[in-house]
């Protein structure tokens, strides 16, 4: 017995053969877009040790207490105006910090940092939102002994 696909399936299907490899890194920058005259894109961010020279160092998901500290690093293309976003910094869902970052256009990079203690075991997150509250991306990472 031969079976008969519906039509709508094979159509679902060619469009999504057909979308271009980079459709979802395309739609993210779309997302973070606040109308043509004032774009702000989030093309980088990133939980790491430090940064330095302008590049975050020793990325990764899980920190140890053994360590100075956790810094999140974004990067921003394009930066239409000059603009500011906040770091949301959350300890198993409580707020400890919100930071103000300043852009600048074209293209800008800033991050922010906390200084680990032993209390701080557990799960994090650092929302990122822009200067009207909008979260553009959520990192979670862990700190451990």
């Amino acid at each position: 017995m031969k079976h008969k696909w519906p039509r709508s399936l094979f159509l679902c299907l060619a469009l999504a053969l057909m979308s271009p490899p980079n459709a979802v890194s395309q739609d993210k920058t779309a997302q973070t877009r606040r109308g043509e005259d004032n774009r702000l894109g989030l093309v980088q961010a990133t939980m790491c040790e430090t940064v330095t020279d302008g590049k975050p160092v020793n990325a990764a998901v899980v920190f140890s207490t053994q360590r100075e500290g956790v810094s999140c690093f974004t990067v921003f293309d394009p930066v239409s105006e000059d603009t500011f976003i906040y770091h949301k910094w959350f300890h198993r869902d409580n707020a400890i910090a919100r930071i103000k970052l300043s852009l600048k256009p074209p293209r800008w990079s800033t991050y922010s940092s906390i200084h680990l203690r032993e209390s701080d075991k557990g799960p994090w997150r650092v929302e990122i939102v822009d200067n009207q509250d909008h979260r553009l991306e959520t990192l979670r990472f862990s700190i451990t002994d």
